[in-house]
C-alpha cells in the first residue's frame, strides 16, 4: 500500500498527488514512469513521474481525468492507500550537456517534462521552455517550469494568456534564428498530435527531437504487447523500449490509429493540426 500525502486539483480535470514510495524514490530518473493500482482489481494506469523527493521518500504524480480508472484515482483524498505502485519503469532520459535545448509542453505533458528540463539545466544546459495551453484556465506549473528554464515562453490557442498560436510557431522561429546552430535538442510532450507536429517542425532543421509516447498500457514489463509502437520501421514497446523516442523515427499515423482504437486523447483544439492529420 502506498499513502497519498498530498492531493490538489490543478485545473479543470488535472489534478496533482504526492505518494508515499520511498523505494522508488530512491531509484527515480527523469523520463520515467510508475504504474499505479488504485484497487485490487483496478486497471494499471501508467504516468510518468513529475518529480520526486529522496528525503521525503515520496513521488509526484499528475493525471488527467479521462476514464473511470483516473476518476476513481482522483476521488482518492489525503490519507487514503494506493493499492499498489509499480517502477520506477522505463528508460531514463539522456541528460547530457547540449548546449541549449528547447523543451515544448503541451496540455498535461507539462508535468512530465518538468524533471527533464531540471535535470538538463543542472547539466549546464541552456533551457528554453515554450508551455503551451488551449486557454489561460488550462495553464498550470508555469513557476516550476520556469524556475528551471534560462527562457519561458507561454502560447495560448484562444491568447487569453501569452502568445496567442501554437506551440509549433515560436518553436519554428527559434529554430530559424538559430544561426549558430547551439540548440541541438528539441523534447516535446504533450498529445500525440502535438508532437507530431514539432518533430515535422524541427525535421528540416536536423535536430533531434525527443518525444514521449503515452499508448495504451497493460502489465507495463513488455508481455502484453498492448503498447506495441512502430519506430523506425520496427515494432518497439514503450513501457520496456521508451516512453521516450526520437520524433523523427515514429509512425504517428499508425500510433494515432492505435490510440483511436481504444480512446480519445486529450482534447485539443489545434485545429491546423488536426486538419492536416486527417489529410
Amino acid at each position: 500500500m502506498n499513502k497519498v500525502l498530498m492531493k490538489k486539483k490543478l485545473v479543470s480535470n488535472i489534478f496533482e498527488m504526492e505518494v508515499e514510495a520511498k523505494g522508488i524514490a530512491n531509484k527515480a530518473k527523469a523520463g520515467q514512469f510508475v504504474v499505479i493500482m488504485v484497487s485490487e482489481k483496478g486497471e494499471r494506469i501508467p504516468l510518468t513521474l513529475a518529480d520526486w523527493s529522496v528525503e521525503k521518500g515520496t513521488i509526484t504524480l499528475v493525471f488527467m481525468v479521462v476514464g473511470t480508472s483516473s476518476l476513481r484515482l482522483s476521488q482518492l483524498e489525503e490519507g487514503d492507500d494506493l493499492f499498489a505502485v509499480l517502477g520506477p519503469l522505463g528508460h531514463a532520459s539522456d541528460i547530457e550537456d547540449y548546449g541549449a535545448v528547447i523543451m515544448v509542453a503541451g496540455g498535461v505533458g507539462t508535468a512530465p517534462i518538468y524533471p527533464i528540463a531540471k535535470s538538463l539545466k543542472e547539466r549546464g544546459n541552456k533551457v528554453i521552455s515554450i508551455h503551451g495551453a488551449r486557454s489561460k484556465d488550462l495553464l498550470f506549473w508555469q513557476d516550476k517550469l520556469a524556475s528551471v528554464s534560462n527562457e519561458h515562453i507561454i502560447t495560448t490557442d484562444d491568447g487569453s494568456f501569452g502568445r496567442k498560436g501554437l506551440v509549433t510557431e515560436p518553436l519554428k522561429e527559434l529554430l530559424e534564428a538559430d544561426h549558430d546552430k547551439i540548440i541541438s535538442r528539441v523534447y516535446s510532450i504533450g498529445p500525440g498530435i502535438m508532437m507530431k507536429f514539432c518533430a515535422l517542425t524541427t525535421k528540416p532543421f536536423g535536430v533531434k527531437t525527443i518525444v514521449s509516447l503515452n499508448p495504451i498500457m497493460i502489465d507495463g514489463t513488455g508481455m502484453c504487447g498492448a503498447c506495441r509502437v512502430c519506430v523506425h520501421g520496427k515494432t518497439k514497446f514503450t513501457c520496456i523500449d521508451g516512453p521516450e523516442f526520437d520524433g523523427h523515427e515514429v509512425d504517428w499515423n499508425l500510433l494515432t490509429t492505435r490510440q483511436r482504437a481504444y480512446l480519445n486523447e486529450e482534447k485539443c483544439s489545434y485545429d491546423k493540426f488536426h486538419m492536416e492529420c486527417e489529410d
